[in-house]
């Protein structure tokens, strides 16, 4: 079953304002998101979805693929569900969204993520370990899970809840990442928003609400942060030039 990786990336943030072009130790954080799930070689083709030709251009001078999709997308979901439905892409049964902020993210989720699919769920994600004294921050999204691997709950609070103070709780933060069969993807774009979507914030609670099966892989390691803040840009950003500086001769 071939994999077709999509990055939806549009320019209007609202936290952070054209965030696909802020430049993370001297390239366009776009850039780093498409090289590291081109290097994860889990998808046989991967391209860029964005409403600007801005990005576009970037894309393609840097030598990858990218494709102008259109501004009313209310998420990255259905920005994926428009690259889907081009002709161009007619053979992938099998496609993976990782979240354009994510120029950190791990191999084992986009690996995981598929071989949920794989392995008979609709749709898959990926979660790593979580300090229980970061739990309570929002701009980490944590997952509870099932026997069966499945999700039962995103939050941005932190959930589980140690109400005895036990110390004891094991938190999974969620990775932007999501593999879905073509049928799948679809259903999610097709479904009506739930009131959860809204409060939270988080777009993977429509699906799950509506009964469709999440598989969760799960990896023992701290998920890589993604850049949500001005904060975490410079964070990552002080990790990819460490990260030069080590493989420079």
């Amino acid at each position: 079953m071939p994999v077709l990786g999509v990055i939806p990336a549009r320019l209007g943030s609202s936290r952070l304002p054209r965030k696909p072009l802020l430049l993370l130790a001297g390239e366009p954080l776009i850039l780093w998101v498409i090289r590291r799930t081109t290097e994860a070689r889990v998808c046989d083709r991967v391209v860029v979805a964005t409403d600007a030709r801005e990005i576009v251009g970037v894309i393609e001078r840097a030598g990858y693929e990218a494709v102008l999709t259109s501004p009313n997308h209310r998420s990255g979901t259905e920005r994926v569900s428009e690259v889907v439905t081009n002709k161009d892409f007619n053979g992938f049964d099998l496609v993976v969204n990782v979240q354009g902020d994510e120029p950190l993210v791990p191999f084992e989720a986009l690996h995981g993520a598929v071989a949920r699919v794989r392995a008979g769920d609709p749709i898959g994600t990926a979660a790593g370990t979580l300090d229980a004294a970061l739990a309570t921050d929002p701009n980490r999204v944590k997952v509870v899970v099932d026997a069966r691997g499945r999700a039962v709950y995103f939050s941005r609070a932190a959930v589980p809840f140690d109400r005895d103070g036990a110390g004891d709780v094991v938190y999974h933060q969620h990775v932007g990442v999501y593999a879905y069969t073509r049928e799948a993807l679809e259903r999610w774009v097709r479904l009506p928003p739930v009131p959860a979507e809204r409060w939270e914030r988080l777009e993977q609670l429509r699906p799950l609400l509506h009964g469709v099966p999440i598989g969760v892989a799960l990896f023992d390691a701290p998920a890589a942060p993604g850049v949500d803040t001005a904060d975490d840009l410079r964070s990552v950003a002080t990790i990819l030039a460490r990260q030069l500086r080590e493989v420079s001769p």
